[in-house]
């Protein structure tokens, strides 16, 4: 596709090597709403699903043709036929069952936040690399079509130098469908915005300083921060601003982002929050600093849900195929993990951080 004269492309193509056989460890909504119809569109091979609710199991492979249902964790795990374990599971979760996952020599797909605490994400990711695994974080939003195509634009030079980066959501979130999120005491910026920041270290590199406030809708029934402003500060003039309201009752929300440089323009939305919970394409628009000024309009035709979920997948299969790195590998995903735990800090603390004080701070990691 043809954007002014720049060339960008929201397809996400399939791995070279596409026949690694998939193992889902979880079956839950997600799983069947998004990963399995993402692996179909790839010509992706799922062969075996396991679930502690074995009827949930059992739906959803008789629904998406899984051959096998695994009895148990480890009969799962002990499958010759299993070389990608996909986990569906809770934060909480995630590090035992992905350590027994490494253990048995699977490569992994996990999902975000990829442990509770910064020190427990960071073992992880050592003992699979010591295991020679690899390991990825199912970080899906740099592949959906507004932020991949913003990422485009600005490599080719079309924005030239950026100054200010904003992603702004305002929508109502039905967090009682997940109740072990609405009671955890940490919500929006660990399982919402943990999206906006990933994308950003995408869009724009390593921030030097983050600073947070986090608030809550009057009588929420969440128990954590469902309100945020994240400030990212880079060297030199950019500053990125994530701004989140999860409580927003009115006929006026929104889920849009915008880049701003000295040679143009982007601006979007994105579609699954601009209309949720139904779900669109995102728009994208860019406009060039010269005369005569108009908006160009890219002509989008992929979905956060389900098509970005091809993404990080295809990613760590290809890093399987070329030992190379996952463009979300375990190792990337601390960077967004640093970010995630700077603005809680920050939050507390009232005060900016510096996002490697994170890391300095987790001995264990080291």
């Amino acid at each position: 596709m043809n954007l002014a004269g720049y060339a960008v492309d929201d397809r996400i193509p399939p791995p070279q090597k596409a026949d690694y056989g998939i193992g889902l460890v979880g079956c839950g909504g997600i799983v069947n709403a998004a990963h399995l119809l993402a692996y179909r569109a790839g010509g992706l091979r799922v062969v075996a699903c396991f679930d502690r609710d074995r009827e949930a199991a059992a739906r959803t492979a008789r629904e998406h043709g899984i051959p096998r249902v695994a009895v148990s964790l480890d009969d799962l795990l002990a499958d010759p036929a299993v070389a990608i374990v996909d986990l569906a599971i809770t934060p909480a979760d995630q590090p035992a069952v992905a350590a027994q996952a490494i253990a048995a020599g699977k490569h992994l797909l996990c999902q975000k936040p990829l442990a509770l605490d910064y020190a427990a994400a960071a073992r992880l990711v050592a003992q699979a690399r010591a295991a020679g695994v690899k390991l990825a974080v199912n970080q899906q939003m740099r592949w959906d079509a507004g932020i991949a195509v913003a990422r485009q634009l600005v490599a080719q030079g079309a924005l030239g130098a950026l100054a200010d980066v904003r992603i702004e959501v305002s929508v109502r979130t039905p967090w009682h469908l997940w109740p072990w999120i609405a009671r955890s005491p940490r919500i929006e910026v660990l399982y919402h915005s943990i999206h906006y920041l990933d994308a950003l270290r995408f869009l724009l590199g390593e921030p030097e300083r983050v600073t947070a406030v986090h608030g809550r809708a009057p009588d929420q029934p969440e128990t954590g921060e469902t309100k945020t402003v994240t400030v990212l500060e880079y060297a030199g003039a950019l500053q990125a601003i994530v701004d989140v309201n999860h409580h927003d009752w009115s006929d006026d929300a929104h889920a849009r982002f915008r880049l701003l440089g000295d040679a143009g323009i982007v601006r979007g939305t994105i579609g699954l929050l601009d209309d949720y919970p139904h779900g669109r394409v995102d728009t994208l628009e860019y406009q060039p600093n010269a005369e005569p000024r108009r908006w160009h309009q890219a002509a989008l035709t992929t979905r956060w849900i389900p098509d970005a979920f091809l993404g990080p997948m295809a990613s760590l299969m290809a890093a399987i195929e070329t030992d190379g790195e996952p463009a979300t590998g375990g190792a990337d995903n601390l960077g967004t993990l640093r970010l995630v735990h700077a603005a809680y800090r920050s939050a507390a603390e009232r005060q900016s951080v510096d996002p490697a004080e994170i890391a300095a701070d987790a001995p264990a990691t080291r």
